[in-house]
């Protein structure tokens, strides 16, 4: 088959006239006719762009050129184009791209595809985006050992101290001060969410006079700043309380101490501040020596400049990596969740106990401590410049009441629950648009359908008691997705009222480091991995139709939160982002949100200090896409390139372990900023070194060259 032949039969395969592929290569129309007449051959720099477009390979295309001297010109020229920086292997003809952004095809692009989650799971708030100091500070769950103290809490003079948690008594003489919220019974769901020690308090009695008792917390890793401390407890009778915090568990001049009076009656809440003069690990002591008892009911430990109970820095990094959209309060969790209980005082709320330990809430002894409320989270998204993105308790909470919680995000000032909103303080809606009728339905690891059919008869009654309130709501369906049952029988029975439909995938890579080239390997497989995931979107393509857009709302490497992060996962991440960009519009896929930056990829934090991962870095450096319009330049999510405000922006990855790879871009534009994340080890543990990048220009043409694992983002006004 002649070069000719090859050039139609790929063009007609790829569903393009003579005028459109002109227009993708930037040619006129009457070269592609003479191209396909055999007038004439491509110019050498277009026919790798060419081979993009038409999606085939360079040799496939040179098939078609008789042997002798032109094919031979045609090789040596390419050999050429890539052989002018000595360091670049030139066996293969891919490690050479050329770039032709078509900046008059702009698309605009979602800017959701830079989303983010937000799951009360594991270390995400716990140790994570919580300011809150103290361990079970609400005295949830099981006692630790025989002694009877609270998880968390190590007893003081217990040899002379009987430790209660209060719920052991039964409920009938429940002390607890934390609550759920009451709601009426209207609002009534299943009745799954009475669940058991979440609203204790912890009874520490002295048994002899003259003794000293209480309860002690170690390894408390604090910054050297004020902190504010509140203690909220009750007693029989008179009894003064001692509050020491000290460096190491010892009483030096690096601690401090503050004693105050506990009166006989009802709850006492007493608030003082304590500063710590040097960054460091500390012991916190609350004790009492006179024969009594002493009921704890919350313990608070917050740094004076925390953020409606959250970690400044922590925001700081949100911001940085550019969130653009925030799914909370899960993922699985959102069927653990009361969202009325985040109408109380934070100190008031009850821990919430997971439906599956090992599945939300591994590092609390199977408790969520209830830090983040709406309003928190609202805050928060105004903060980071985030849209809200809401999953419901589909399966325990009642229609009504996530009607309610429409109302309280959405409705008048007016209405029953808008007015309660600006009673608290926020007198104008949140807006909030975008709504997920559950999560990952169909799976056993979560409570309610198992079945599209079941889900369907569910999801509707939600659905038409949340539109009632707010019928201008973009809803999400869920399920087992890609699912050519679900799709038929769940999303497309849903369509006419739900948009959207839910996709969730994490690549699994079996880890092996033992060895170089296992490691090779290991690395190689997860910078590979974008390829599955464009595998299933194009599945989930399939069995959804045309008319339900695509939310690809939860996506990572498997496990990733519970081992270090590294650079080839920062490559994968770079992949998928870069899909996004290419493909979201073609496959109507304007929601894509990363599982999630705190503490499970993006943000790692280890006590006080907070850092970017290689994920994080990369999504740094990528927001730079976000709200721009695509320019097509080649068919390869090695590149991808926008344009927004005439700055035209090109991001280009290189997973190759071996050599270097040059990247070619023909652009008529000034050249305005430059980067380059590279690393010299993809192991756990490795992150970006960020440096200038060179780049060389010759008679318009931008040359850049990628050393091995690489992501570079180039800036050019144009």
């Amino acid at each position: 088959m002649t070069m000719a032949e090859q050039i139609i039969r790929a063009r007609k395969k790829a569903g393009l006239t003579q005028r459109e592929l002109a227009k993708q290569l930037n040619v006129t129309n009457k070269a592609v006719s003479r191209w396909e007449t055999g007038g004439g051959m491509p110019d050498i720099i277009q026919l790798v762009p060419l081979c993009r477009v038409l999606d085939l390979s360079l040799q496939e295309l040179l098939d078609g050129v008789e042997e002798g001297l032109g094919k031979q010109f045609i090789s040596s020229l390419l050999i050429q184009q890539m052989d002018e920086n000595k360091n670049i292997n030139t066996e293969t003809l891919n490690d050479h791209v050329f770039i032709r952004p078509q900046i008059h095809r702009q698309m605009p692009t979602s800017t959701y595809i830079f989303g983010h989650n937000l799951e009360h799971t594991r270390a995400c708030i716990y140790g994570g985006l919580s300011a809150q100091v103290l361990r079970n500070r609400k005295f949830a769950g099981k006692p630790s050992g025989s002694d009877g103290c609270a998880a968390e809490w190590i007893p003081i003079g217990a040899e002379h101290t009987l430790y209660v948690l209060d719920s052991d008594n039964g409920p009938q003489t429940s002390v607890a001060y934390t609550h759920h919220k009451e709601i009426g019974k209207e609002m009534m769901g299943t009745g799954k969410m009475n669940r058991r020690n979440e609203c204790q308090a912890l009874d520490v009695q002295l048994l002899k006079e003259n003794h000293i008792c209480g309860i002690r917390q170690e390894k408390l890793d604090l910054r050297a700043c004020e902190y504010k401390l509140r203690i909220i407890a009750k007693t029989s009778e008179l009894v003064e309380i001692r509050v020491a915090l000290m460096e190491n568990s010892i009483e030096d001049t690096n601690g401090s101490t503050y004693s105050f009076t506990l009166h006989p009656g009802d709850w006492q809440k007493e608030n003082f501040s304590m500063h710590i003069p040097k960054a460091g690990m500390y012991s916190l002591s609350i004790t009492f020596s006179k024969r009594a008892r002493v009921t704890f009911g919350v313990l608070s430990m917050l740094p004076f400049d925390h953020f409606h109970g959250m970690r400044r820095d922590v925001i700081e990094c949100m911001k940085e990596i550019g969130v653009s959209m925030l799914r909370w309060p899960g993922g699985n969790f959102a069927g653990e969740y009361r969202w009325q209980d985040g109408l109380l005082d934070a100190d008031e709320r009850a821990p919430l106990e997971a439906y599956m330990e090992n599945e939300t809430q591994p590092y609390t002894n199977g408790y969520d401590y209830n830090e983040v409320g709406i309003d928190e989270f609202i805050a928060l998204c105004r903060e980071i410049g985030a849209e809200p993105f809401l999953t419901i308790n589909l399966a325990n909470a009642s229609p009504e009441e996530n009607a309610a919680w429409v109302e309280y995000c959405n409705g008048a000032d007016d209405t029953r629950y808008g007015q309660l909103r600006a009673q608290r303080g926020h007198k104008d809606a949140y807006q909030v648009r975008y709504w997920s009728l559950g999560n990952e339905m169909g799976y056993g690891h979560m409570e309610g359908p198992m079945t599209p059919g079941q889900y369907v008869m569910l999801a509707r009654r939600q659905m038409r008691a949340m539109l009632d309130v707010s019928p201008d709501l973009q809803l999400f369906s869920s399920g087992p997705y890609p699912s050519e049952e679900w799709g038929t029988k769940s999303a497309k029975e849903l369509a006419e009222n739900v948009k959207y439909a839910s996709l969730h995938h994490y690549t699994y890579v079996p880890l092996d480091y033992s060895s170089d080239e296992a490691a090779k390997n290991t690395c190689q497989a997860i910078m590979d991995a974008p390829k599955e995931a464009y595998r299933l979107i194009k599945e989930m393509r399939t069995c959804l139709g045309n008319n339900i857009h695509i939310s690809f709302d939860e996506w990572n490497c498997w496990y990733a939160w519970y081992r270090p992060s590294s650079a080839a996962e920062g490559l994968y991440a770079a992949g998928m982002l870069q899909l996004f960009l290419n493909e979201s519009n073609a496959m109507d896929m304007p929601v894509c949100c990363y599982f999630q930056p705190i503490s499970e990829g993006a943000i790692e934090i280890k006590g006080n200090n907070c850092r970017l991962t290689a994920t994080g870095q990369v999504f740094s450096m990528l927001k730079a896409h976000c709200g721009g319009s695509l320019c097509p330049s080649l068919k390869n999510n090695s590149v991808a390139a926008t344009i927004k405000d005439n700055i035209l922006t090109i991001s280009m990855i290189h997973t190759g372990q071996e050599e270097p790879r040059v990247f070619k871009i023909q652009i008529r534009g000034d050249l305005l900023d430059a980067k380059l994340l590279s690393t010299d080890s993809l192991l756990p543990h490795s992150r970006f070194e960020e440096k200038i990048l060179s780049v060389s220009e010759t008679d318009g043409i931008f040359e850049v060259v990628l050393p091995p694992c690489s992501v570079a983002c180039v800036k050019f006004r144009v």
